[in-house]
């Protein structure tokens, strides 16, 4: 990386911007497009953030201009991300919540190990569409971040503006 450059953003718009473009078209989508409610997109990215292992994303908090189901950001209290990865007991989650986060952690962890049993209790909670989405979300935040630690340019991990490409666990995040 040249040494004028933003290490972060020289990746993401300069090098291989055939595909850099159109990913981070696809974690834009996943921020502004996915039909999961907060919480349970919440649940899901802080424990890909954990995996990866990036502070900021660990600080960061999504929100929406268009909320799923009515919710508001200020609807997903501290709790929940102090909770995700460490107390999946803990009765401020919601079933859909705790098997958010469980599939991430599967996903990321043992995919391999993702049995009949994992599955029937994901199909009781959501509908095959909120399943490939939950996949798509996690696929993204997981590729993405493991990306940035790769090629180690997400020590300048930032929080993208509002409308720019990618949020935590995307193009322009750890």
């Amino acid at each position: 990386m040249p040494a004028d450059q933003d290490p972060l953003t020289y990746l993401w718009t300069r090098r291989a911007p055939s595909l850099t473009a159109p990913a981070g078209a696809f974690s834009t989508a996943v921020y502004e497009r996915s039909a999961l409610g907060l919480r349970e997109f919440e649940a899901a990215r802080t424990r890909i953030a954990q995996i990866n292992g990036c502070a900021l994303c660990l600080d960061w908090r999504t929100a929406r201009d268009v909320p799923a189901r009515g919710e508001s950001p200020d609807e997903v209290p501290e709790e929940l991300y102090r909770r995700v990865g460490s107390d999946p007991g803990w009765a401020g989650f919601s079933e859909r919540e705790r098997l958010a986060a469980e599939f991430a952690e599967r996903f990321a962890l043992d995919h391999l190990g993702m049995d009949d049993e994992l599955w029937d209790r994901l199909h009781s909670a959501f509908t095959d569409d909120e399943l490939v989405d939950l996949a798509l979300c996690v696929g993204s935040w997981l590729a993405f971040g493991r990306l940035n630690r790769v090629f180690d340019v997400d020590g300048a991990c930032r929080v993208p503006t509002r409308g720019g490409p990618g949020g935590p666990g995307g193009p322009e995040t750890g």
